[in-house]
């Protein structure tokens, strides 16, 4: 069984734009937007490891390459 993590998103609606946009202090990288709620949550189920996956990559990728102090 997986652990489960959880990341605060916040969602607002852009009447201008007329989509859900979504930014997280959580989740580095995270901004996007859809045209419905529905549609935004199934984006982020995708997004989110992506993203997570990329910040962990990158950070190993600096501890390895930068030299020992």
């Amino acid at each position: 069984m997986m652990a489960q993590i959880t990341f605060k998103v916040e969602a607002f609606w852009n009447s201008d734009a007329e989509v859900w946009v979504t930014t997280s202090n959580d989740v580095p990288g995270l901004v996007t937007e859809a045209s419905t709620i529905e549609v935004l949550r199934q984006k982020l189920r995708e997004i989110i490891p992506e993203l997570i996956f990329s910040t962990k990559l990158f950070l190993l990728t600096m501890w390895v390459l930068s030299p020992l102090s």
